[in-house]
């Protein structure tokens, strides 16, 4: 199994790039989904693999490997390049330019979150504003992070306790229909600590106010 990080490069807009070229890694491996060839000359990262049915940017003139998708297919460009990635052996994928205007495609992208945790694949999905990552049993917020929030999205989490945060849990439930873990805080000068004994929630980790 491959120990690099998979970088997916969606055509959602990024205002950042500073803040995302930080936490890019020498030896990322990269696919470049469709429209986010658009996004290859502010990130300065050649792609290793370019996926797309290339119905809004024109195929790339690239001596790299390109798989052509259909324009009629159950994927989006986004879910396929994941699939293609557990199917190559990474075990940690971080997806960018995934979140923007539209909320169909966001939501559909945050649902890969889920998909690679069940195939046992760490996702991340870094946006201008946020870092967002599924949680099965636990995970930190640093000072760092003004603001985070739990949702829940796919049924009863149960258990969740959450320490050294302005608003802590104990053992408490959260369910889909309420959303009782948004825009926590993490205490001064501390880490703040989630765990949950069932279910998987969807961290939002926030960056500024």
């Amino acid at each position: 199994m491959s120990p690099r990080r998979c970088v997916i490069v969606g055509g959602a807009a990024i205002d950042d790039y500073a803040s995302v070229k930080v936490g890019l890694k020498p030896d990322d491996f990269f696919i470049y989904c469709d429209s986010g060839l658009r996004h290859l000359s502010a990130l300065g990262v050649p792609p290793d693999l370019v996926v797309g049915d290339f119905d809004s940017h024109e195929p790339p003139q690239l001596m790299v490997e390109t798989i052509r998708l259909p324009r009629e297919k159950d994927d989006t460009d986004t879910m396929f390049a994941a699939r293609e990635a557990v199917r190559r052996g990474f075990l940690e994928v971080l997806l960018l330019g995934v979140v923007g205007r539209r909320l169909d495609h966001s939501l559909g992208n945050v649902s890969i979150l889920f998909w690679l945790a069940h195939q046992g694949v760490r996702g991340e999905i870094w946006d201008d504003y946020s870092r967002m990552e599924v949680v099965e049993r636990e995970a930190t917020v640093d000072p760092r992070y003004p603001y985070f929030s739990l949702l829940n999205l796919t049924g009863t989490a149960r258990g969740v306790t959450i320490e050294g945060a302005k608003f802590p849990l104990c053992r408490a439930e959260l369910p889909c229909d309420y959303a009782y873990g948004v825009s926590n805080e993490p205490l001064p000068g501390v880490s703040a600590k989630i765990t949950l004994e069932m279910g998987e929630l969807l961290l939002i980790k926030v960056l500024r106010p």
